[in-house]
């Protein structure tokens, strides 16, 4: 797995430096669909974001579970616009990322799309079957798979807790199609095996990260993860981005474009401790189950279909 250290030129020891990426971080993302980025956040960061998670009884209230294929469920709590009023917004609107986001997307008017804590608890939390991002947000009227999704380590992804795996090239593969797998969108797992057993993409890889790491992932990346076995808690924030250009031609539950107001490098720490308000909790646009259309569309395939050519 391709990767870079984030440098830090910047006066100031505790903040990282706004820098682009290089021309190879970006020709490894458009190869392999994956980019990984260590140090991108300091620690001092990602201790005020996780601080004032743990401690915030509205994100609690808004978490819901995700039942896997063995009946295993996995927790998350997801909000369509972007703070200005919180850290969670800090880190979504961070010039850090967003930059980096147009670069890969090559376009200067991406939008916040939506972003989500995932909250794989000790012992307990269930994995995510095989899938593509694309997969869920296809239904929602988005033409192009021009999206990405950036996931910020909270705490140590292991393989043990249930770290991200992927198949490194496989959004070259395009739009797989999918189908209820459990209470998720799951890629058919006939085409994964077929993709797996033919070699021609190579295997899984695990993607293990320390907390203050970024992964910048294609819509098409073929991803999963495995039930959290050990005694540690996995929180992961990931924040997903669309286009101007790719407006979804109809309504769903996530949002068509809006500008979207960068935050300054400084911005997290001084939001260290503000967590979602009380009086903003209807502007935050949190997702309720029952509103979560994308998986829910797929009720009529069964997702023990094996549609692909392996036996």
């Amino acid at each position: 797995m391709a990767e870079s250290t984030a440098s830090n030129s910047n006066t100031n020891p505790q903040l990282k430096s706004i820098r682009p990426l290089t021309p190879d971080e970006v020709a490894t993302f458009q190869n392999d669909g994956v980019l990984i980025i260590r140090d991108m956040f300091t620690q001092d960061e990602i201790s005020a974001l996780t601080t004032t998670a743990r401690s915030d009884p509205i994100l609690e209230s808004y978490s819901y579970g995700k039942k896997d294929a063995s009946g295993r469920s996995s927790k998350l709590c997801l909000w369509n616009h972007a703070p200005l009023d919180s850290i969670y917004g800090s880190f979504s609107r961070s010039s850090r990322i967003t930059s980096a986001v147009e670069l890969l997307l090559s376009s200067t008017s991406i939008y916040h799309y939506h972003s989500k804590l995932m909250l794989k608890e000790a012992k307990i939390g269930g994995k995510w079957e095989w899938h593509q991002d694309y997969g869920y947000w296809y239904q929602n009227g988005c033409l192009f798979p021009t999206m990405l999704s950036v996931m910020i380590a909270l705490d140590p992804a292991t393989k043990l807790n249930g770290c991200l795996q992927v198949i490194k090239g496989s959004q070259k593969l395009g739009r797989i199609e999918h189908v209820l797998t459990g209470e998720q969108a799951g890629a058919e797992k006939g085409r994964v095996d077929d993709v797996l057993k033919s070699g021609v993409l190579g295997g899984i890889e695990y993607c293990e990260m320390k907390p203050g790491d970024v992964m910048f992932m294609h819509s098409n990346i073929l991803h999963t993860s495995s039930a959290n076995e050990s005694e540690f808690a996995r929180w992961t924030l990931i924040c997903c981005y669309n286009t101007k250009e790719n407006n979804p031609v109809r309504e769903s539950h996530h949002p068509r474009y809006s500008e979207l107001k960068k935050a300054d490098d400084g911005e997290i720490m001084r939001m260290k401790g503000v967590g979602f308000r009380e009086e903003s909790v209807e502007k935050y646009g949190f997702l309720k189950p029952e509103m979560d259309k994308s998986a829910d569309s797929l009720s009529g395939k069964n997702g023990n279909q094996n549609v692909g050519l392996a036996p």
